[in-house]
C-alpha cells in the first residue's frame, strides 16, 4: 500500500492495466451485480435534483424502477446507498444503444448539456473501488471477470489503471493528489515494475 494523506492506495492501481473495451463487454458492469452502483452520500441529493431532467434519456423500465423505488436505495445487505436496479438486473439508469451497448443515461444528458453531473463517482472510477474508514480511505483495484476483455486491451495499450482513471481521480481528489499519485507511480515502477 502507499499512503498519500489520509489515502491508502493499492499498488495493483500502478501494476495492474486497463482501458474498458465496451465493444467486446457491451457495458456489462452496468448490468450484472447483485445491486445497483455505489452512490456517496452527497451523491442522493443531486440524483432527486436531477431526475425530471435526465428521464428523457431513461428508458421506460428505468423510469417506472425510479418512480417506484426512488433515485436511489440501499443495498439490503450493507445499508450503503446504491442506484436503483431494473427487476434485479440492470442499472435503472442504463440505457442501450443499436448495438446492445449499454450507456449511462446520466452521463449522455451530461454530454448534451442537460445536467452539470457526469455519473455517479463510483461508476467513474472503476475499478478502483473506494473505502471510507474513520481514520482513512483506501482506494483499492476490483477484479471482475466482466472486465477481463478491459484487462486485455489494458495491457496491449500498457496502461494502467491510474492513468486510466486520470480524470475521474481528479474529479475526485483534486489535480494536486493526482500529480502526487502519478510520481508515486513512476517510484514504484522503478523499484518494482517490471
Amino acid at each position: 500500500m502507499i499512503q498519500i494523506d489520509d489515502k491508502l492506495i493499492s499498488e495493483e492501481i500502478f501494476s495492474e492495466e486497463f482501458v474498458c473495451n465496451l465493444t467486446k463487454c457491451k457495458g456489462a458492469c452496468c448490468v450484472e451485480g447483485d445491486v445497483g452502483a455505489p452512490l456517496d452520500k452527497d451523491e442522493l441529493e443531486i440524483l432527486d435534483g436531477i431526475f425530471d431532467k435526465i428521464k428523457p434519456y431513461l428508458t421506460a423500465e428505468g423510469i417506472k424502477a425510479l418512480e417506484e423505488q426512488g433515485t436511489w436505495t440501499t443495498d439490503p445487505m450493507d445499508g450503503m446507498y446504491v442506484t436503483p436496479m431494473v427487476e434485479g438486473r440492470e442499472c435503472a439508469y442504463v440505457t442501450f444503444d443499436e448495438k446492445g451497448i449499454t450507456k449511462c443515461g446520466i452521463e449522455k444528458a451530461y454530454e448534451d448539456g442537460a445536467v452539470d453531473w457526469q455519473k455517479p463517482i463510483s461508476c467513474h472510477l472503476y475499478p478502483i473501488r473506494v473505502t471510507e474508514y474513520s481514520s482513512f480511505t483506501a482506494l483499492n483495484y476490483h477484479e471482475w471477470s466482466v472486465c477481463s476483455d478491459a484487462c486485455t486491451l489494458g495491457r496491449e495499450l500498457q496502461v494502467p489503471v491510474y492513468k486510466f482513471l486520470k480524470t475521474p481521480l481528479i474529479r475526485k481528489y483534486g489535480e494536486e493528489f493526482y500529480e502526487v499519485l502519478s510520481g508515486a507511480a513512476e517510484e514504484w515502477k522503478k523499484e518494482y515494475g517490471s
